[in-house]
Formats: C-alpha cells, sequence, structure tokens
C-alpha cells in the first residue's frame, strides 16, 4: 500500500470551496453538491498520490513550491511538506494568479 499522507486545508481554502458551493447553488443544489463532492474525491487522491498535480509556469507559485490539481475550471493549489499536504486555495481557472501570491 502507498504511504498515506494527511490533508490539511488552510482556512482560505475551505473559504473558496464555501464560496463556489455558494456561488454553483444559485444555479443549483444538486449540482454544487455534486461538484463539491467531485473537489473533495479528487483532493482526497492527494492522499496516496502527492504528486498528482504539476508544477505550475506562474514564477512566483513555482517558488512558493506550490503544485496545482486541476479540476474541470478549478486550479487546486497545494503544498507538500513531509507527510502533509496542505491545500492552500482553490479558485476558478480564469482569476488572476497574482491576486493569491
Amino acid at each position: 500500500m502507498p504511504n498515506k499522507y494527511t490533508l490539511r486545508y488552510l482556512p482560505i481554502a475551505q473559504e473558496d470551496i464555501l464560496s463556489i458551493y455558494d456561488w454553483i447553488t444559485q444555479d443549483s443544489h444538486n449540482r454544487a453538491i455534486k461538484f463539491v463532492d467531485k473537489l473533495d474525491e479528487r483532493i482526497g487522491l492527494l492522499e496516496t498520490h502527492p504528486k498528482l498535480g504539476r508544477e505550475p509556469r506562474h514564477p512566483k507559485l513555482r517558488e512558493y513550491g506550490y503544485r496545482v490539481l486541476i479540476i474541470e475550471s478549478y486550479l487546486v493549489f497545494y503544498v507538500i511538506h513531509e507527510k502533509t499536504i496542505e491545500i492552500h486555495r482553490v479558485i476558478h481557472g480564469s482569476r488572476n494568479l497574482d491576486d493569491i501570491v
């Protein structure tokens, strides 16, 4: 069995997910639940596959050691610290990445 990492969401990442849920639920509550479940499932894969995400192209993001997991139109920015995966942000891909560094 592969080594298991612990997931830790920073408060801002939790706020990001709640905002995504709120945004989608304006259109469809069921779709919002399904999408958040999809986020949870895909992010959960990092527990056994921490390098599933790629290194971002943005130089400052690379400098901070971020990796990025793409889930539909959303980007999950995370950092690997020993046996912990820290989820830093979950944002829409159209956002200006300078805003998050």
